[in-house]
């Protein structure tokens, strides 16, 4: 089943020039991880905003479990949650205070103490949020969008500004929520947290969809078909490149493995972040 059946959709803000979504069509199955990729600009969270229904007045259609999503009212915002990439807090409301204001919002909520305590913050619970770090700010977005138990979570950058640390335990918890049955849709630039979290993505520049797959038949379909190997040749360090196809029969590779010192062995698998440029023809480092 999918949750969200987008089809041709387009969005222009009142004031804009162009559109900013331009004939967009994409499906989302319930139970994914959905990543929308691309450059600042592209078209991402304006996409996110329409789909979680903070922008209306857009051309196309967008299906939402069957129905079409101009005809849900307050109850959609009970099957979803929202976590922004730059979240507005009461600074001067505690942690815990927050969470009590936004909860009331909803007819039903998770145990949000227990969350706390997953995210690192329940030690921080009664201390005012104007005194939180980003990264503790970040993770209490991220509960915060957990509050109602939705259906399906927006995500937009959610580990941006997190430690190693802390960024695996909210993705754990997005893997844990997938696990569940729920739906995880995912806009950001980390292509590490795509690679390990999202199970379909698709990629925008300038309000277009330039690419849409899985993560793994992106790398095949980029990727170069071969297998890099270093070894030691007595004090030097050689490499040599061999063709995936019929590898097994490759007597030269056969023989480096059998008799040489091998320190590394690379396929040719293109990273997502040369696919990203590929792709869009933007260096997200830019």
């Amino acid at each position: 089943m999918n949750v969200f059946e987008v089809s041709h959709l387009t969005y222009s803000y009142p004031k804009g020039k162009s559109g900013v979504l331009k004939d967009i069509s994409f499906a989302v199955k319930e139970g994914s991880v959905f990543g929308l990729l691309g450059p600042s600009g592209a078209g991402k969270s304006t996409t996110q905003k329409v789909l979680s229904k903070l922008l209306d007045g857009y051309g196309g259609q967008i299906a939402y479990k069957g129905k079409d999503l101009s005809t849900y009212g307050k109850e959609f915002y009970e099957d979803v949650g929202v976590g922004f990439e730059m979240p507005v807090h009461f600074n001067k409301l505690t942690g815990q205070e927050n969470l009590d204001y936004f909860a009331s919002l909803y007819k039903n909520t998770l145990d949000y103490q227990d969350l706390l305590t997953k995210v690192g913050l329940y030690e921080a619970k009664d201390q005012p949020v104007g005194e939180y770090s980003k990264g503790m700010k970040v993770r209490l977005n991220f509960v915060r969008a957990l509050l109602n138990d939705p259906d399906v979570l927006f995500l937009d950058e959610p580990t941006a500004g997190l430690d190693p640390t802390n960024a695996k335990i909210l993705k754990d918890l997005i893997k844990t929520y997938k696990k569940q049955g729920k739906t995880i849709f995912i806009t950001t630039h980390l292509m590490g947290d795509v690679e390990q979290l999202c199970d379909h993505v698709v990629f925008i520049n300038e309000g277009k969809i330039t690419e849409t797959s899985t993560v793994r038949d992106l790398k095949k379909k980029y990727g170069r078909r071969e297998v890099k190997v270093e070894y030691r040749n007595d004090a030097s360090l050689e490499t040599v490149v061999f063709p995936i196809e019929e590898l097994g029969k490759n007597d030269e590779f056969l023989s480096i493995l059998n008799n040489r010192e091998i320190e590394t062995i690379h396929s040719g698998e293109t990273t997502l972040e040369d696919i990203f440029i590929k792709v869009t023809g933007v260096d997200f480092h830019g």
